[in-house]
């Protein structure tokens, strides 16, 4: 029986050594981790990961890698429905679900952050802007095969992860600047 850390291995693998395949970087991502886990989903799942390669649609915005494996980490750990009862309630429901503790966006802020503090950005265009005038060169892809494995490796761990253990961890960097109050 294979420990966590042979598994975590093993997606990391698997991801590398789909972009080299021929993968793009959410694809390689999100299809180790869909082999890797299975995460209740069919293989024709891929399909969904296809156009955020590039930084979404090649546009250069949030790294290809990052949403593959956010897409994995929400097969596992998203919600499923919105919160019972009607109006208003559902919304303030919601909102504790997302930002709470626990809460949902503990979980997923993880997987950005642990890239960003790694590489300084999860941005396509920045990750990659010393190959601007030579996208398809060597060390751009081989940049990009790390930014992955990584990514990978981070998702797999957070799959592995009981829900309720994420879900209650301190917020990194986010965008409301949501800050955990010492206990």
């Amino acid at each position: 029986m294979p420990n966590n850390e042979d598994i975590i291995d093993g997606a990391r693998q698997r991801a590398r050594k789909n972009f080299s395949l021929g993968y793009n970087c959410s694809e390689a991502v999100f299809e180790a981790l869909l082999a890797q886990f299975g995460l209740g989903l069919t293989p024709d799942a891929l399909r969904l990961a296809t156009g955020f390669g590039g930084g979404v649609g090649l546009y250069g915005d949030t790294c290809g890698a990052v949403t593959g494996a956010m897409l994995a980490v929400s097969a596992v750990h998203g919600r499923r429905a919105l919160p019972e009862g009607g109006g208003r309630e559902v919304a303030l429901k919601s909102r504790e679900q997302f930002y709470g503790r626990p809460g949902l966006y503990r979980i997923f802020n993880q997987l950005p952050n642990g890239i960003a503090r790694k590489y300084g950005s999860i941005v396509c265009r920045e990750l990659t802007g010393k190959w601007q005038d030579d996208w398809l060169c060597r060390e751009h892809a081989l940049s990009c095969r790390e930014i992955i494995t990584d990514a990978a490796g981070i998702a797999a761990e957070l799959v592995l992860a009981e829900t309720g253990e994420l879900a209650n961890r301190p917020f990194g960097a986010n965008v409301e600047c949501l800050v955990d109050e010492e206990t």
